[in-house]
């Protein structure tokens, strides 16, 4: 994203005040992965999952994860939510897959907002639910992970 800072506040800094007319306006990017989100669907036997939702608006996703020599090879989601949180979760995936397990845990909304080209302001707060539920589904392969050595031992 050549010209644009690393902030995801930084795709808002160029807005005109008082544009904001009451309705919500995607980018392309956003539209694609909202269209045809990427990785959607279930892991069969995961090394990690967990389900996450936000009361203040409704949405919902259950995340699945693969793990293999500390690297994520496989993130999938099954999500009931709107648009922003469709395809963030979508690019949320694609930041994560390949990444080993410490990178992925250091992900950010702002990594997703900035790779989604922005998002609407209000709807920033969309592009935490994927990463509420990897963060949450690596613990989950952690602790199944440590049981399995502890028990083995």
């Amino acid at each position: 994203m050549a010209g644009r800072g690393n902030d995801w506040r930084d795709l808002y800094r160029q807005e005109e005040p008082g544009t904001d007319v009451g309705y919500i306006s995607y980018n392309e990017r956003v539209i694609e992965h909202c269209m045809n989100p990427r990785n959607v669907g279930s892991i069969e036997d995961p090394d990690g999952q967990a389900v996450v939702g936000d009361p203040t608006c409704g949405d919902y996703i259950e995340v699945f994860i693969k793990v293999e020599a500390e690297r994520i090879v496989d993130f999938k989601f099954l999500i009931s939510g709107c648009p922003a949180a469709i395809s963030t979760s979508s690019i949320a995936t694609e930041l994560a897959i390949g990444k080993t397990i410490e990178e992925a845990r250091g992900l950010t909304d702002n990594d997703v907002i900035v790779a989604a080209g922005g998002i609407p302001a209000r709807k920033a707060h969309c592009s935490l639910l994927a990463l509420r539920g990897l963060q949450q589904a690596i613990q989950d392969y952690l602790s199944k992970n440590y049981r399995n050595r502890t028990e083995g031992s």
